[in-house]
Formats: C-alpha cells, sequence, structure tokens
C-alpha cells in the first residue's frame, strides 16, 4: 500500500514541478502546452519504471534517508534524460524549452527531496510511538542476540520490536521461570518458534548465526519456505572482523569486508580537501617559525635539521616521515629503535623543548602535504615497532587501513610520548579503532580544535 501511495505521490511531484517550471519560465501561472503535457505523461511512465530499479520503494525501514535521498535525486535526472532523448528521436525536441526543461529539474528534485524527507519523518515518528512495528525473532547465541535486542530497543524509530530470543543451546532456568535476553524470552523449544511464525505473530526471522551453522540456517529456511515471513541472514563474523561493516556489491555478488578500510568511498573527499588546504596554510603561517626552529637545531648539536625515518602509510606503504631533529645523531644496532625515555642524554636541549611542546612535528605537514599523511588519524610508529606489536596487540595493523595523522583521538586522550608497556600500545590502538570505526568529517574538526584547545604539550613527551 505504501508503495503504491508513494508511486502517486512521485507522479503528482513530477506534475507540479512541470506547473512550477512553466510559471517561472514566464513569470506568472500558466497551463502546461501539449508537448508540456505529453513530456509530464511519458516521464511519469518512466517513473514507474526506473525508480522501482534504483530501489527507491523498497523498505526503508532503519535505513539512513540520505541514501534514498541521493537515489531519488539521480533517478529523476535519468527519467528527464530519458525523456529528452526520446523527444529529440521522435523530432519534437524544438518544441520543448530548454529553460522550462531546467526549471522543471530543479522543481521537481527539490519536490521529491522533500515528500520523502517528510514521509520518512513521519513514519519514523509513528514507529516511535509504537505503530507501524515489525515483530523479530533473533535466531542467534544469547550474547549476539542481546546485542541484536538492544540494538532494535535504541532505535525505535526503525520499526522493528523483539518478540524472542531463540537459541536450541540455551538452558533452561528451573521452577519454570523464563530466561530472558534483554527483556525478552529467550526460547529454546523449536515447536514454539514454529507456533509463532504460523500464527503470523512474527513478521521477520533474524538468523545471527556464524557461517558454520550452516545446518541451521537450512533448517529454518526449508521449514518457514512456505510462511509469509521475511528471513535475514545477518553472519556473526565479530571472531574474524574488528569492524561492523556493511556488504557491499562485488562483480555484482554481495561481499562482507572482514578487514578493509572502513572509510573509503565519496565521505572521504572532505578530509582530502581539508588536509591540502590545513596543511598549506599551516606550512605558510608557521614558516617564520620553523625557520627559527631549523637554526635553532643546526646550532644545538652537529647534523642535519629534519630528523627522517621510515613509517608505514595507508594500506602499508611505506614513506619517510619528517620532523625536527631532537637528538644527538648516533648509531642504532640494525633492526631497533630505542624510544626517547625520561632524562635521554640523546635529547638535546633544544630537542627537550621540541618534544615536550610537540614543535618537533611541525615538518609533517609537508608529509601532509605530499598525501602520506592526514591531519588527524593513528600515529605511525617505527617499522621495528610495528614488527614487535603487531603480535601482541590486536588490531594494531588495522590502524594502517586509514592514513596515519598528525594528531588523532588517542592523542587528544592522553596517548602521547613513550609506549614502554604493551598496556600503553593496547589503550592506544582501541582508541585508534573507535576512530576508524565512528569517522565523521566533524569528527577530525573536534579533534582539531581539541587539539589545539588542549595545546600540544604534554607531561609524557620527551
Amino acid at each position: 500500500m505504501l508503495s503504491v501511495l508513494s508511486r502517486i505521490i512521485d507522479i503528482a511531484m513530477a506534475a507540479l514541478g512541470a506547473l512550477i517550471a512553466a510559471g517561472l519560465h514566464e513569470g506568472r501561472f500558466v497551463w502546461l502546452n501539449d508537448m508540456e503535457t505529453i513530456a509530464v505523461a511519458f516521464n511519469s511512465v518512466l517513473v514507474i519504471v526506473f525508480f522501482p530499479s534504483l530501489g527507491i520503494y523498497q523498505s526503508w525501514r532503519g535505513k539512513p534517508v540520505r541514501e534514498l535521498l541521493w537515489r531519488v535525486g539521480i533517478g529523476w535526472l535519468i527519467v528527464e534524460g530519458t525523456g529528452i532523448l526520446m523527444s529529440f528521436s521522435a523530432h519534437r525536441a524544438e518544441e520543448l524549452s530548454r529553460l522550462w526543461l531546467a526549471y522543471w529539474a530543479v522543481a521537481t528534485i527539490a519536490l521529491l527531496l522533500v515528500t520523502k524527507t517528510l514521509v520518512y519523518a513521519i513514519l519514523r515518528q509513528l514507529r516511535r510511538e509504537g505503530f507501524n512495528q515489525k515483530a523479530v525473532a533473533v535466531v542467534s547465541g544469547r550474547q549476539y542476540g542481546q546485542f541484536l535486542v538492544e540494538q532494535m530497543q535504541k532505535r525505535p524509530d526503525a520499526g522493528f520490536s523483539p518478540v524472542c530470543v531463540f537459541d536450541e543451546e540455551a538452558s533452561v532456568n528451573g521452577g519454570g521461570v523464563a530466561a530472558m535476553v534483554a527483556g525478552v524470552p529467550l526460547e529454546h523449544d523449536f515447536a514454539k518458534l514454529t507456533d509463532l511464525v504460523k500464527s503470523r505473530a512474527i513478521r521477520e526471522l533474524w538468523l545471527a548465526l556464524p557461517i558454520s551453522q550452516e545446518r541451521t540456517i537450512h533448517k529454518m529456511v526449508t521449514e518457514f519456505k512456505h510462511d509469509f515471513v521475511n528471513i535475514r541472514f545477518i553472519p556473526d563474523v565479530r571472531s574474524l572482523s574488528l569492524f561492523n561493516h556493511a556488504v557491499v556489491d562485488l562483480l555484482g555478488v554481495p561481499a562482507i569486508n572482514l578487514a578493509a578500510s572502513p572509510i573509503t568511498d565519496v565521505r572521504i573527499l572532505p578530509k582530502f580537501v581539508f588536509d591540502r588546504l590545513f596543511a598549506l596554510c599551516a606550512l605558510t603561517a608557521l614558516s617564520p617559525v620553523m625557520v627559527v626552529i631549523a637554526a635553532m637545531v643546526k646550532l644545538s648539536s652537529p647534523g642535519p635539521v629534519f630528523f627522517r625515518q621510515k613509517r608505514k602509510g595507508l594500506d602499508g606503504n611505506e614513506f619517510e616521515i619528517y620532523k625536527f631533529r631532537s637528538m644527538k645523531v648516533h648509531a642504532e644496532k640494525a633492526g631497533t629503535v630505542t624510544q626517547a625515555t625520561k632524562n635521554d642524554t640523546r635529547v638535546t636541549t633544544v630537542g627537550r623543548f621540541l618534544r615536550r611542546t610537540s614543535l618537533d612535528e611541525l615538518p609533517q605537514f609537508i608529509n601532509v602535504l605530499k598525501g602520506e599523511m592526514s591531519v588527524v588519524g593513528p600515529r605511525p610508529h617505527a617499522l621495528q615497532h610495528d614488527d614487535i606489536y603487531k603480535d601482541l596487540v590486536r588490531g594494531y595493523m588495522h590502524r594502517y587501513r586509514i592514513k596515519p595523522g598528525i594528531t588523532g583521538w588517542a592523542q587528544i586522550n592522553g596517548y602521547r610520548g613513550e609506549t614502554d608497556r604493551v598496556e600503553k600500545m593496547m589503550g592506544r590502538v582501541k582508541l585508534d579503532l573507535y576512530y576508524m570505526q565512528h569517522w565523521t568529517f566533524w569528527l577530525d574538526i573536534k579533534i582539531v580544535v581539541l587539539t589545539l584547545w588542549k595545546g600540544f604539550a604534554g607531561s609524557n613527551a620527551y
């Protein structure tokens, strides 16, 4: 019913958009001429043909509205473009004003986006009030089942209402008391689950199981193949993946990214632009300061102004990181890198000040300008430290799935300087992975502001 209503609304918005376009074109309200009326009728048919293929009329319950709006905008451009091509092939294009077509495109897209947003918002509000809910049974282990139930309870606007968690291996409580998971019953009797499905008390059956439980999955699909219940497979891959990756389309085949960058889509464009502009502005504004620091470094001890060291960048590609040299030139044993410690005799007087204030990091804006680093991201470590920690700290190497940064979520939360214990590195990695999972452009801005607000100095930077 909602799908049919959506089609009617979309066609009405296309017609209204055409009228608005005609009014803008003529400077007053006018009815459509014959050719414009034919164009509206033809494009209305194309809406019915193209919009469903773009998934516009599928259920958007629990999905982000921005993706729907994106598809609607692209869909109308395809519809109008197809209509224009057809008018050319029929040798009737000269009867349609190009300005009217442009007005029509803009007006219709605006109307479609507004109506879709309003309908989406109204449905969300109704679901918050307890209407338009779909009863869900989760077939899963207790722990993962509790996670999914809690997710549904946190998002009532998505329109999913948990009825029970089914786990055949669940133990039965004594005294006839039903076991509960996040406030919903925990069932272990398959006959009870079958009764619920066949009585239509359940509209959604979520199979949240490890891929290894193929028999259980097959059993569920076979048992309920004649019942009108939506069966969805939500593979439990927590033991394999560090991130909650969505299913992606790979050569027309659904695939789950178990180990891949969580922010590789078009959302990264603002970060790309911000990095270059910020680095350019920082280098320009700080160039007098950097010249003074370079002179101080050169006078403090013999050796080069810059310290250069190989680090891993995006997807493990190595690059040479730049810092102002803060130590006396010295030789390390092959394959080892000794971190600076408190009162380290290798650190010069100027270098100690630079390290405590993080001014030694300023040349890394050159790395950002070259595209090797980002302003915000996980801090890169020496290659020798990577070799040590990659097997000691879970998720350590996943940090290199995005560009390393000059500052990061871990740094503003106190993880700076020496990592002399594995526990320190574990804490740093945990915060880096949190940043990667929850990344937005505005989180980057927040980290930059907090870095400037708190300052670069720290008691554990030496």
